[in-house]
């Protein structure tokens, strides 16, 4: 009898999950928790503007990416899940304007009314009584009419520059003889959106705005005025092979996205249709398939509230703590603790030390680049640094080392989406006072976190090394979920002195002695270790595989994991993000399950767990299984040796979040998500309390 492995084809589209569909599914997941009453209010609000922020972020790179094949005539057919571009166009429109309807929902039918309860509103202009009136447009003289430069739309003046991201208001004047003419407005984004009215009560800024436009249009009658908000395509393909210069090629790119062509167009719901369509021609939106801007235009959206849901975020600066999360501190080990009688260095000698943040703080970590850099016997520094943010210590640290005397070496990494002008500031800071700088490698984005540190100690230079999940940026340390190792293992210090010279060097050395480095032989060192764990299986060993990552996209691996399932492979993913693997197909993922936690914090730190026939092993690093990780980047990942971090890494972190109640969605074959546990949280298991409870002194 033919066995299910043989039987079915593991390259049937069926098989396949579509990114982009997926990455829609994680955008439900987050407004749930907008949606979920269980969470403190201002939390949900987070909630919804980080929603926001992810559905243009989301146009600006995965839909961008679709219109420029369509537009340059190269559209194709997605070899692995089957769905031409047009059609995942159509789908993304159905879904994102499904996804708007409910949030605009939640916030006018479930938080509004819940603020208000709490005694916090969002009133509407035109219901304010006169002295409240008067009140702001005094403000509005005073603060807001001075930074506005309305622009006129007429045959001498050419139709203004729209930003990425802007919100606007267009405007519609009269002059003395009738005439009509459109004005663009743009809202200032450099003053708080929401203008305070009372204590705990406020108006949108561009309500004010629209009531007060006389102010900038003299003599003129104001017809009417209604806000718009524009997304552009932020994909800019960097020529890296054709440039002399990668920091002035980047520089040039950052600087042509600001050109790139509009995705989407949102609008309110009442917006005339005469309006409308002077937006979207002058916008260039319109074309052969959508000559006309109905609802079944692909790059419009009307709403019914205010645009630019990320803007909800000011409420959170409010002081209600009754509305937030209790306040958490991180918990530091005793012995790295500033009053420890050990220094760094000599607590990493003892043993391995491995740091669950934002459970655990983030500060060692800084602390070990801050003691290398003073340390008179620390010789050199080496670092990735991939998205550092503003005000680093890390960076400051580097500086001081530079005035010790220190030879330092930072790949700096200027590909880095969105962060490249902070980047650039920072690589032109440090190559100043004399760090060595490298910009990255042509062809391949630098997304590993390692730093290394050369140490004299009498007779023998030791090496100590950092290897983390998540960036070297103490602000997303505080809310993202990452690891962070250290050692002074000499077989990692001798594949970090190897890979840094790959990295800044010509070095062609392509086996490391720990480490798994992408694009070299990660891909091969994880597929031996889950082929290690079919064949174990296959041999009636108990196979378990636990991998935790952020999205997992790659097929060659998804097929991989199918085979283990069909082998007997029991295989537990928690997967934040998108996933384009089913789980649950008769003979094919019956053995696999599929969760993503979204919660508290931002899961981040990438696992993976090999049973190993009870010699159980666990890697950790920087990479998801996706083609830009395994291809395209370089990345690390590195085995965890000492057993009692195994074991910690596995009943702590692995075993509680598969047994989370609270924070889990449970994704079913068809590709959506549910949460099942969901009516029992009060009494459930939530991972993120969980693993906040597990320090000492905890609560």
């Amino acid at each position: 009898m033919e066995s299910a492995e043989t039987a079915l084809s593991l390259d049937d589209p069926r098989l396949f999950c579509n990114r982009e569909l997926s990455l829609l599914a994680f955008q439900r997941r987050v407004l749930k928790e907008a949606q979920d009453p269980f969470n403190p209010l201002l939390e949900r609000i987070v909630f919804l503007s980080i929603f926001g922020s992810n559905i243009d972020e989301f146009f600006q790179v995965r839909v961008a990416v679709l219109k420029q094949r369509a537009a340059s005539g190269a559209e194709e057919r997605n070899r692995v899940d089957g769905f031409s571009d047009s059609e995942v166009l159509d789908a993304i429109h159905t879904e994102v304007a499904q996804l708007a309807e409910a949030a605009y929902a939640c916030l006018g039918n479930g938080l509004k009314p819940a603020l208000g309860e709490a005694g916090i509103r969002i009133l509407d202009y035109a219901d304010l009584d006169d002295a409240s009136r008067g009140a702001l447009d005094d403000y509005f003289q005073r603060t807001v009419f001075p930074v506005l430069t309305p622009l006129a739309f007429d045959p001498g003046r050419p139709f203004p520059h729209i930003s990425n991201l802007s919100l606007n208001l267009a405007v519609v004047i009269r002059d003395q003889q009738g005439v009509e003419r459109f004005a663009r407005v743009k809202i200032p984004n450099t003053l708080p959106q929401l203008v305070t009215v009372a204590p705990s009560q406020f108006v949108w800024l561009e309500q004010l705005i629209a009531a007060n436009l006389q102010a900038l249009f003299p003599g003129l009658e104001v017809v009417e005025a209604h806000p718009f908000h524009v997304t552009r395509d932020a994909e800019v393909a960097i020529q890296e092979v054709e440039s002399d210069d990668l920091l002035e090629t980047i520089e040039e790119a950052v600087w042509r996205r600001r050109f790139r062509a509009v995705v989407r167009l949102q609008v309110d719901r009442t917006i005339p249709t005469k309006i409308l369509k002077l937006l979207a021609e002058e916008l260039n939106l319109l074309d052969a398939n959508h000559p006309e801007v109905g609802q079944e235009h692909r790059a419009i959206y009307r709403v019914s509230g205010p645009l630019d849901l990320s803007r909800l975020r000011q409420l959170y600066t409010l002081e209600r703590p009754d509305l937030k999360y209790k306040p958490f501190s991180p918990y530091t080990p005793a012995e790295l603790q500033p009053r420890s009688k050990e220094d760094i260095f000599a607590v990493i000698r003892r043993e391995d030390v491995l740091l669950h943040h934002p459970f655990e703080s983030f500060q060692p970590v800084v602390e070990f680049i801050r003691s290398a850099a003073s340390d008179p016997d620390v010789l050199a520094i080496k670092m990735t640094l991939y998205r550092v943010g503003r005000n680093s210590p890390i960076v400051e640290a580097l500086l001081k080392g530079i005035e010790a005397g220190k030879q330092i070496s930072v790949l700096l990494e200027l590909k880095a989406r969105f962060d490249e002008e902070s980047n650039i500031e920072w690589a032109r800071a440090l190559e100043r006072e004399g760090v060595h700088v490298i910009y990255g490698l042509v062809g391949l984005k630098v997304h590993s976190k390692i730093a290394l540190v050369v140490r004299r100690e009498g007779e023998v230079m030791r090496r100590y090394v950092h290897l983390g999940t998540g960036n070297y940026n103490p602000q997303t340390g505080r809310i993202y979920t990452d690891l962070s190792l250290f050692t002074c293992d000499e077989q990692f210090g001798a594949d970090a002195t190897d890979l840094f010279n790959y990295l800044t060097g010509y070095s062609a050395k392509t086996r490391l002695r720990k480490l798994l480095v992408a694009p070299v032989s990660l891909r091969q060192g994880l597929e031996s270790l889950i082929e290690r764990e079919i064949e174990l299986a296959r041999n009636g060993k108990k196979g378990h595989l636990i991998f935790k990552m952020n999205a997992l996209e790659d097929p060659d691996m998804i097929k991989l994991l199918y085979r283990a399932s069909q082998a007997g492979v029991r295989v537990d993913l928690l997967v934040r993000g998108l996933c384009c693997l089913r789980p649950g197909i008769p003979g094919v993922s019956e053995n696999i399950s599929v969760r993503s936690v979204i919660g508290r914090f931002l899961e981040h730190a990438r696992i993976y767990y090999f049973r190993n026939g009870g010699r159980e092993e666990v890697y950790v690093g920087s990479a998801d299984l996706m083609p830009r990780n395994l291809n395209r980047r370089v990345e690390v990942v590195f085995p965890v040796k000492n057993p009692r971090l195994v074991s910690r890494l596995r009943d702590e972190i692995l075993e509680v979040y598969l047994a989370d109640t609270v924070n889990a969605h449970e994704m079913q074959t068809g590709g959506s998500y549910n949460r099942p546990w969901r009516s029992e949280t009060l009494g459930g298991i939530d991972s993120h309390q969980r693993c906040m409870g597990a320090r000492p002194g905890a609560e």
